[in-house]
């Protein structure tokens, strides 16, 4: 990457945190085997975001607020659909920290989403509304950034729905599949992956 690239590109690293990881609450099926390609791209780059899930315990999103819901079913929310999670994430707790191998440290800053309990946060750069923003599009545009790239947990959720945002605000953006792994709920990781692709979103 030239000295120019490294001025205009940032890695945005999703969720690489405890309750994602296998034995999480919201365990990711080989979560954790990425850490290792994450650790090496974040040496990449100069510029390196990361994103943190970080609930209240009563968020709205978990199934445990409402009453004969089971996780992962799609109930409809005053801002659209939304799939009830297993309890995660929980602000200060084991769960939300990143994970113990993920180097972190290099990040210049951390996007902190989901911690509104009334609406859930797969984006990096907007609430599940499309219309709330965390503030990183301003941030990245500021900064200069023109080119993102996106690896991390879950490929159909948070890495999808950032990288779609990011396309939307003018960003030329990457999502690294390699190094990123899906839930699959329902075939939800061939629905994103189209989603994105017609999106004009690369893949390396």
């Amino acid at each position: 990457m030239t000295e120019r690239d490294q001025k205009t590109s940032a890695f945005i690293v999703i969720d690489i945190q405890n309750d994602f990881c296998p034995e999480g609450a919201l365990g990711v099926a080989g979560g954790d085997t990425i850490i290792a390609g994450i650790n090496q791209e974040i040496e990449r780059f100069d510029h390196v975001i990361l994103t943190q899930d970080w609930h209240p315990a009563d968020h709205s999103s978990f199934a445990s607020q409402h009453q004969d819901r089971s996780p992962y079913e799609m109930i409809t929310m005053p801002y659209g659909k939304q799939t009830l999670w297993p309890d995660h994430c929980v602000q200060g707790t084991h769960g939300a920290e990143f994970h113990k191998d993920l180097q972190w440290t290099k990040a210049e800053l951390v996007i902190r989403k989901g911690y509104r309990k009334a609406i859930d946060s797969y984006s990096a750069f907007f609430e599940n509304d499309h219309m709330t923003p965390t503030g990183l599009g301003g941030y990245l545009k500021e900064r200069g950034i023109k080119n993102i790239t996106l690896a991390g947990l879950a490929t159909d959720f948070c890495v999808a729905y950032s990288a779609l945002d990011a396309a939307a605000q003018g960003f030329n953006v990457t999502v690294l599949p390699d190094l990123s792994r899906a839930i699959d709920i329902d075939g939800s990781l061939q629905t994103m992956m189209k989603q994105m692709r017609n999106a004009g979103v690369n893949f390396r």
